[in-house]
Order: structure tokens, then C-alpha cells, then sequence
């Protein structure tokens, strides 16, 4: 399998869209099949890079596509909170399948591998790594160890409330100290998502306005109810 280099990657995924192809999990959409033909449709409609969860998924989308894949598994572990990319043998898996960039939790929460562990895994294989961090220190812990690319994707999700609106603030602060951000979490606008890549973003990750067929329709189907028993 070739591969594209650190350069070619960032070259290709700067200031684009990379859509995050996650079925709702064991829905009627949740097989390697159905999320290969998202990816594929994701592509011709101007994603710049994928973001990918399981191996399966992953081995059916890189024989279907030839941009730069973010590769995830994601896990539910009785003794820690981390769910993205918890073990050193989730990072081997992905490189093997075809993801350009792996992506892992970089959260400051119990974890069965320390994240140093991680990042240095990463790099041994030669693949580009990516931190879904929660917040600015995070961010920094995880941009001081040589991680490529700074998630914003924890932040609202790691206790109390999830927010309705992206955390661009965030965006912004990790922006300022010379991060590479890849924006993320609940950008479910073109608007949204443009504003962003205004605020220094350098790509946006959009998913479940993208892919979660249910969860669209869901916000559709409430507005015309709730609009209806007025």
C-alpha cells in the first residue's frame, strides 16, 4: 500500500471538510458496505478526508478512496472513560488497515495507556496523529509531545451539559499557540462550519449532519411536530 506523506496529507485536508462517516451503531446503515458507499458519496461531494471508525469500515473505505482517512476504534471500557483509540493494539490495527492519521483520545481522564505511550506509537509507525482533546491544556500537553493535529472534538463531552454550539473559543486559543486544529464537534452548519475555518481552523470535522441518517431526520421530524401542537 502507498502512502502519502505528512506533506501531501496536510496539503490536501487544509482548510477542507472531512466527513466523519459513523453510523449510528448496530443501526440498519452499520456495515462496512453502507459506510464505504458514504465515504465514496462523501468524496464526490468535496470532502477533502474521511474520518472512520472500526477497522472493518475502514479496510472497505480505503479500497474505495484515495484521499487522507483518520482512522478510530472506538471502545466501552468498564474501568475508564476513554471510548477513541484506548490501546496501543487499536493504533497498530488502524495503520495496517489504511488510515493516514490516527486519531485518539488526548482527554486528562483515567486511561489504560498513558498518552505519551500512544503518541509515541504513532510515530514509530510513521502515520500522523491527531489529539480529541476537551480543552487548552489538553491541546498543549498533546502539541508538546509532537501530536500533528489538536481535536477539538472532546469539548462539551466529558461531564455535565452538552452544549448546543461548537466551542469555536476553543478553536481559537489553541489556534493562538500554534496548534493545527481540526475543528470538531458539533459543527452541523455550513455556517458553522466556514466559521471555523475563519477562526484559524485548519479543517472542520462534521458527522452526524453529514452521515447519522436518524439523527437528521430526527431533528426534522421534531421542529414540524413541535411547530405542529402550536
Amino acid at each position: 500500500m502507498s502512502r502519502l506523506s505528512k506533506e501531501q496529507i496536510l496539503s490536501q485536508i487544509q482548510h477542507g471538510l472531512i466527513a466523519s462517516c459513523q453510523p449510528v451503531d448496530n443501526g440498519p446503515m452499520d456495515s462496512p458496505e453502507i459506510v464505504a458507499a458514504m465515504a465514496k458519496a462523501s468524496v464526490i461531494g468535496g470532502a477533502k478526508g474521511l474520518r472512520i471508525e472500526g477497522i472493518e469500515n475502514l479496510k472497505a473505505v480505503r479500497k474505495v478512496v484515495d484521499v487522507p482517512i483518520v482512522g478510530i476504534v472506538k471502545r466501552d471500557l468498564n474501568d475508564s472513560p476513554v471510548r477513541i483509540t484506548p490501546f496501543l493494539q487499536d493504533i497498530d490495527d488502524l495503520y495496517h488497515a489504511g488510515a493516514d492519521i490516527i486519531a485518539f483520545d488526548g482527554t486528562d481522564r483515567p486511561r489504560p495507556v498513558a498518552i505519551a505511550e500512544c503518541v509515541k506509537r504513532i510515530q514509530e509507525l510513521g502515520a500522523m496523529s491527531m489529539a480529541d482533546c476537551s480543552n487548552l491544556a489538553e491541546g498543549l500537553y498533546c502539541q508538546e509531545l509532537g501530536v500533528d493535529l489538536i481535536g477539538s472534538t472532546m469539548s462539551g463531552y466529558t461531564g455535565g451539559e452538552i452544549p448546543a454550539e461548537p466551542d469555536v473559543q476553543l478553536v481559537r486559543d489553541l489556534v493562538a499557540k500554534g496548534c493545527k486544529v481540526m475543528a470538531e464537534g458539533r459543527y452541523n452548519t455550513p455556517e458553522l462550519s466556514a466559521l471555523a475555518i475563519e477562526n484559524g481552523a485548519f479543517a472542520v470535522t462534521v458527522g452526524s449532519a453529514l452521515t447519522r441518517l436518524e439523527h437528521i431526520v430526527s431533528w426534522f421530524a421534531t421542529a414540524i411536530e413541535q411547530r405542529g401542537q402550536k
